[in-house]
């Protein structure tokens, strides 16, 4: 079926134009959901990123000077341009990356958020004054921008990901070079076009397309560089950590995760698969806070496997644009293939399958990746599932005894970044979440990602916080000032 009538190029923008690569190469971008080209991308190379370094080094003088004021009233004409384009930024994200429209719009509310929340918080950078012990001497502390910064993003949130970086970097006086995932680059042209149109001065921000191993590395053997954010796999995130040593580049890391979910017996059935729901099969499965592994108490197993069950297969598989799908394909074809490894490794030991399990064809789309939303039982810690990240629609479920029992197995991973339980007992909501080693969790609740709350993760999840309070904080550099009067 074909559904793209042509296809768009995309050129990289630097130094407040629209460009082709050097090179003059470009690459395929593909539909997840029809397998059919929807964009040729510029395929940006070494050299282009330090054409875009160029400009970010040139523009940080002149805009980490101006006053917070007007880079909030930029960012602020830009927030409102995002949602008078929402239905515009919606359909990019599910065309080129698979999720449905609804969720989509979702994530351009959300993303539109941070630039908000950042816009209002670099108004509010403070210094300190600290009474010395000397009468003639004065002591400040003041906060300045780190420089300029090189952020990496990911395909699965193809714009919350972008303002996540963008908007702090730009609130905190930062020049920017962005070079967002392969699969998804027309989000982020998309949200170019309207920074440019929001008044963001030439060179301040810069996108760089292509070749992830070329860029990445010219950003970190760039000494004007002085921060790298990245958003993607543990894998890449300690490549990138161990390059950045060479020159002590600060660095933000939010990595991989393999969210632990505890259901225990006086937990509300029907509120915990409501969570799971929206949670688990959200963006196909396709989030690093997506429940990996679901214990329940043995007690109420199968009352849980019952009601999930109904809601699962309840669950409309489709082409991410028309709206009644809630579910879309896995992003890629190695994507898909990783979901039915995990399956069949699990199945192979010993896992009953109670739902799904297999590739769907959908009527009209049969080249796209789609797999059946899927839920495991009796799934234990010798399977691939119970200890990698399956990144798809598959819920593993494992059961446990006592609270002590689950909280070690919960906490038995590399990974930190959120974790679940859910409870009537406040007592015992207390006692799991400060005892959990997660940097996030939820009692009772999985809507982690808000634009309030520092989002990030410990242990081999990353570093450095986005959102909250201090979500500028990584992108400021302290400076003490002592003065003899």
């Amino acid at each position: 079926m074909t559904t793209v009538k042509s296809v768009k190029t995309l050129q990289l923008y630097i130094n407040g134009e629209w460009v082709d690569a050097k090179s003059g190469e470009f690459f395929d971008v593909i539909s997840p959901a029809t397998g059919e080209v929807i964009y040729r991308a510029a395929n940006g190379r070494a050299d282009d990123a330090k054409r875009a370094i160029d400009a970010s080094y040139s523009a940080f003088p002149k805009w980490s000077k101006i006053s917070s004021k007007e880079r909030a009233a930029i960012l602020f004409r830009l927030y409102q341009l995002m949602h008078e384009n929402l239905e515009d930024l919606a359909q990019t994200i599910s065309n080129e990356m698979g999720k449905p429209i609804k969720q989509a719009r979702g994530e351009v509310m959300n993303a539109a958020e941070y630039v908000l929340w950042n816009a209002e918080e670099g108004k509010r950078i403070y210094g300190t004054t600290i009474k010395g012990f000397e009468e003639n001497k004065r002591l400040q502390v003041i906060k300045q921008p780190v420089g300029p910064v090189a952020a990496i993003t990911p395909w699965n949130f193809p714009l919350a990901m972008v303002t996540r970086k963008i908007s702090p970097a730009l609130a905190s006086g930062c020049t920017l070079v962005l070079k967002p995932a392969e699969q998804t680059p027309g989000s982020a042209a998309k949200f170019f076009e309207l920074a440019e149109k929001a008044g963001v001065p030439k060179g301040v921000i810069n996108l760089v397309t292509g070749s992830p191993a070329e860029i990445g590395d010219a950003f970190l053997s760039d000494k004007r560089i002085r921060k790298i954010t990245f958003t993607g796999s543990t894998r890449v995130g300690k490549l990138l950590m161990k390059k950045a040593t060479d020159q002590v580049k600060r660095v933000s890391m939010e990595l991989g995760g393999h969210a632990p979910f505890i259901v225990f017996e006086d937990a509300d059935i029907d509120q915990t698969v409501s969570s799971i729901m929206k949670s688990k099969y959200f963006n196909c499965g396709q989030t690093c806070i997506s429940p990996n592994r679901i214990y329940v108490q043995e007690s109420v197993k199968e009352k849980f496997l019952t009601k999930l069950k109904e809601k699962v297969e309840s669950l409309q598989i489709g082409y991410g644009l028309e709206e009644q799908v809630d579910l879309g394909p896995v992003v890629s074809q190695a994507g898909l293939e990783k979901v039915k490894s995990h399956v069949k490794d699990a199945v192979q030991k010993g896992a009953v399958l109670i739902s799904g399990g297999d590739e769907f064809p959908v009527q009209g789309y049969e080249n796209g990746y789609f797999y059946l939303p899927t839920i495991l039982a009796d799934v234990n810690e010798e399977m691939q599932i119970a200890n990698e990240e399956t990144f798809g629609p598959v819920a593993a479920v494992l059961t446990f005894k006592t609270e002590d029992e689950v909280i070690e197995k919960a906490n038995n991973s590399d990974y930190g970044l959120a974790a679940y339980c859910f409870t009537k007992d406040l007592s015992r909501s207390v006692r799991v979440s400060e005892a959990l080693e997660y940097g996030m969790v939820g009692i009772n609740d999985t809507v982690m990602s808000q634009v309030q709350g520092p989002f990030g993760g410990i242990k081999e999840s990353g570093l450095g916080r986005e959102g909250g309070p201090n979500g500028l904080a990584d992108f400021l550099e302290t400076k003490f000032i002592s003065t003899i009067i």
